[in-house]
Formats: C-alpha cells, structure tokens, sequence
C-alpha cells in the first residue's frame, strides 16, 4: 500500500488544460489587452506549464484568435441573436429580441464577464483575427439583422435604407457600453446596468428604432 506522499497526481487532461488555458487567457486579454498580455501570466492562471500555450495553439496570435472564437460561441450559447423566438414571429418581435440579446451580451456580469470586456478591447484595437471574426461570426447575425430591418422595411436586404438602419440599431445599443463613463456621471442613478435596466433600454431602442422605420416606410409611399 503506498503512502499519500508517494501517489502522483493525476495529470491534467489535455482537453482539459486546453479548456483552462481559453478561460486564462480570456481573462488575462481582457484586462491587458492583446499586445500587453504575457503568456506565463496566462499560463500561471490557468495552472499549466509555460510550454501548453505553444502545445495547443501553437503561438500567442494563434491562442487569441482561439480565444474570440471560443468568447463569441459562448456568449452566443448563452445568449441567442433571437432568444429562441421563433423564426416565423412578426419582424418587431424579432428586432426587440436581437436587441435584448446585443445587450445582455455586452453588460453581462458574473465569470463570463470577461466575454464582452475582451469584444469591447477589440473594437478599440482591432487585431488580425478579427477578420475571420468577423466572416465566421458577426458577418451572419448582421445578415440576420439586416433580414429583421429589411421585413420591417418591406425593402431588399440590399437596399442602402436596410444597411444603414440595420447600422443605426446596432449604434444605440453600444452606445451604452462605450459611452458608459459619461453616462455614470451625467445621471448616477440610471448607471447601473442590472437585468430591469437592460429590458428598459431594450424597449426604448425597440420602440425609438420601429417609429425611426416607419418613417422611411411612410417616405417611400
């Protein structure tokens, strides 16, 4: 029988490490950024060896990639472009979900917060991997946007109209995150962002946003 001090323990499973090191490194490019995050400090947070990052991903660029694609699919998971309404609801309905998901993703709170800290960092600094971000991730859920704008519209998903409406829904919505320092200090008690706050501002964007529509509906008559 041997003693407690002579059992090795386990070893970590590589998918497991793999899983760790994604988690890490999120939160390590979160708060300092691609450019200044260090892959011991990822490594030191995920308890793996220096030498894992180069083992799974290869290099520093290639793991960050992983990691937006990895963010993205999880805040999606979590929280769907249509919030599971069906896909032959009426446009409205779509639009106020696309909003309240855009939303929920931004302000999320919790260990997934990192999520929408590490999107907020990339739009700031964009880097070579938001590329295929973009054409892998975001370029659909615009398509699908544009799709909800173009119903409401009764116009091709082609049209200019849809494309810079589609841009203008999306703009409300970011505001709150981007703008959010002079918001909190032009009005403190409307600051915070809890799950009431987020349905409220969703209703308004919904609301501003279909009135702003049908106004071109009327234009085009």
């Amino acid at each position: 029988m041997k003693l407690k001090s002579e059992i090795k323990p386990a070893e970590p499973n590589p998918d497991e490490t793999r899983q760790m090191l994604l988690e890490a490194a999120g939160e390590v490019f979160a708060e300092a950024g691609f450019r200044n995050a260090t892959v011991r400090e990822i490594c030191r947070r995920a308890g793996a060896n220096i030498a894992a990052v180069n083992y799974h991903f290869g290099d520093k660029e290639r793991l960050y990639s992983e990691v937006l694609r990895y963010s993205h699919g999880k805040t999606l998971e979590k929280y769907p472009p249509l919030l599971g309404l069906a896909e032959n609801a009426p446009p409205e309905k779509k639009l106020r979900a696309f909003v309240l998901s855009l939303l929920l993703r931004i302000f999320d709170t919790g260990p997934t917060s990192w999520h929408g800290r590490l999107m907020a960092r990339e739009m700031i600094e964009p880097s070579a991997a938001l590329d295929s971000l973009v054409e892998e991730r975001i370029r659909p859920m615009a398509a699908q946007l544009s799709k909800i704008v173009a119903e409401i519209l009764n116009r091709p998903v082609t049209d200019e109209c849809v494309r810079l409406c589609a841009f203008s829904v999306v703009s409300q919505c970011t505001f709150y995150k981007h703008c959010n320092p002079v918001v909190m200090r032009l009005f403190p008690k409307q600051s915070e962002m809890d799950a009431a706050a987020i349905e409220q501002i969703a209703d308004h964007i919904t609301k501003f946003s279909l009135a702003a529509l049908k106004s071109f509906i009327e234009k085009k008559r």
